[in-house]
This record gives C-alpha cells, structure tokens and sequence, in this order.
C-alpha cells in the first residue's frame, strides 16, 4: 500500500510533525482526564486543593510528568520502535551522576546571575536572621519537592518527546528554537512579566535544549532546572518567574534596588540582564566542557 509522503518519510515512519501532534494530542486529552481524577481523589481523601498551593503544584507535576513520560514512551514505542530508555529518564546510565552535576550546574549559574546583579550594584543580600530555623528548613523541604516536581514536568514535557522526535529527524536547533519559544509563552501570564523575562525564559529553553543535545538525558536538564528555581527562590530569596507563594522563609534575604532591566524587578532576577549574561555563560559551558558520552543518535 503507498503511503503518503507528505505524512511517511522515506523510512516508511510518520514524520516527526505528525509524531509531535499525536504525543500532544494524547497528553492533552489524558491531562485532562487524568488530572481531574486526581484532583478529585486528593479532594476527597485530603480535603479542599488550593490552586497554587504547594500541594497542589507537587501533585500537578507528578501526575503531569508521569503522563509525559508515559505518552512519550508509547509514542516512541509504536510510531518509531525505541525502547523507554531513549527518553533519557531510565535509572541507567549514571542517571544519579548527571542529576547532581545538573543540580550543581543549575546553582552555580544562579549564582552567576547574583553576582552580575550585585556587580552592577542592583542587588544585594543579608541573611534571614528574624525567621526560626525550623521555618526555614521546612521551606527548604517543600520548596525542593515543589520545584522537582514542576522541573520534572516541564523537563519531560518540553525536552521530553517533543523535542527528541525531531532530534532523530535531523531537526535539534529548529526543534529546540520551536520549544523554547512555547516554553518561554507559557510564562506570559505570570505576576510582573515583562519583554525581558520572556526573552529569558525562552533561552532557557535554549539552555535545557544544549543540555539535552550534550547528554541525551533529562535527569542532567531536570537538576539544572531544579536547582536554578531552588536556589533562587529557597536560598536567595527572589521571586521565581515572578512568583512569591512558594518559599514562605529563604535563607537570605533580597534587597533589589535595580534597575530593573537589570535585577528584573518585582518579577525577580529572571526578568533582567543579569540573568541573561549567566545563561549564555551556562550555555557555553555546556557546550565546551566534558560532560560524558552521549547516547548515539543511531542507538536510537
């Protein structure tokens, strides 16, 4: 039977547009419906959810990136014959080494951000002296699984299938700007966005797309992102993409006095300059530095 071109490319599989519409449409419907069961279980054996509330986000991300994970897996399955462990989330492969050399990644290009801002004379920072211990150790808890879990979501969402389909069609870079800008449009509606912080979310997304290409592995992507909010907002005290309700009592505190092209203002050092010099320094790290072999495109 002839198949299409426009839908089959010449090794008689769909082509990675029509793979990434499948695995958006089957994450979308199953979002849905799994979500609200979710929801509703929780609701009914834990009490009322609060959208936005700690709970709320870290039962969001596990049922999300379980999805994501799941789908991305099937669609790799039957559309293109890999095995699970070409998604890059398998306890193999060093998974645990490349976690923490995200993670250590992750907190040191924060701390690159800071320190531009406290260069340029627009940020400075004490330590929380006024708030107990306790407090603040509970916020380092809960903050951690809070920011995993949303690391872990829009890792394997955004770096997941959907970009990888169209790494192992020749397409990384086109694949990449794509997500970075819908990574960085899904941010729009957050508290005090602005141009900046759009622009810098989006080359975020560049930042977590090198690190995939450098690793083929989304534990080493999820430490970076998890340990740049973490740090951010746990330790640092700023606002994380402009949000304020998940740390309840950091370690330091923030004095911002701007400008805000530069510190980001109320929407935090990610909506300014500061940040965007520390994730082109990252980014060539990443690129430059040894980071391990990464699994062959012809494996998978």
């Amino acid at each position: 039977m002839h198949k299409p071109k426009i839908l089959f490319g010449g090794d008689g599989k769909l082509r990675s547009g029509c793979r990434f519409a499948i695995f958006l449409a089957l994450f979308i419907f199953s979002y849905i419906m799994f979500g609200s069961v979710a929801a509703l279980i929780a609701a009914v054996t834990v009490g009322p959810i609060v959208p936005g509330s700690a709970f709320f986000l870290t039962l969001n991300g596990i049922v999300s990136t379980t999805l994501a994970l799941v789908i991305g897996w099937l669609c790799g399955k039957y559309l293109e014959n890999l095995p699970f462990e070409a998604m890059g989330a398998s306890f193999k492969n060093n998974w645990i080494v490349n976690l923490l050399i995200g993670l250590v990644g992750g907190a040191v290009t924060f701390a690159i951000g800071a320190g531009v801002g406290i260069l340029g004379g627009g940020l400075s920072f004490s330590f929380n002296s006024g708030a107990p211990a306790g407090s603040i150790a509970s916020t380092l808890l809960i903050s951690f699984l809070v920011f995993a879990a949303a690391a872990a979501f829009e890792e394997a969402l955004f770096r997941g299938y959907m970009l990888q389909t169209f790494v192992r069609s020749g397409l990384a870079w086109p694949a990449i700007i794509a997500t970075s800008l819908l990574f960085g449009a899904v941010h729009l509606g957050n508290p005090n966005a602005n141009w900046i912080s759009s622009a810098n979310t989006a080359l975020a997304g560049i930042w977590f797309g090198v690190a995939y290409l450098k690793t083929r592995d989304l534990w080493f992507v999820t430490g970076l992102h998890l340990a740049w909010n973490w740090t951010q907002g746990a330790i640092f005290g700023v606002e994380v993409s402009g949000l304020t309700d998940i740390v309840k009592q950091s370690v330091l505190r923030e004095t911002d006095s701007g400008p805000t092209w530069l510190t980001g203002g109320d929407y935090g050092i990610e909506g300014g300059v500061a940040t965007t010099i520390a994730l082109i320094a990252s980014i060539v790290a990443i690129k430059f530095i040894p980071l391990g072999k990464p699994q062959s495109d012809k494996q998978f």
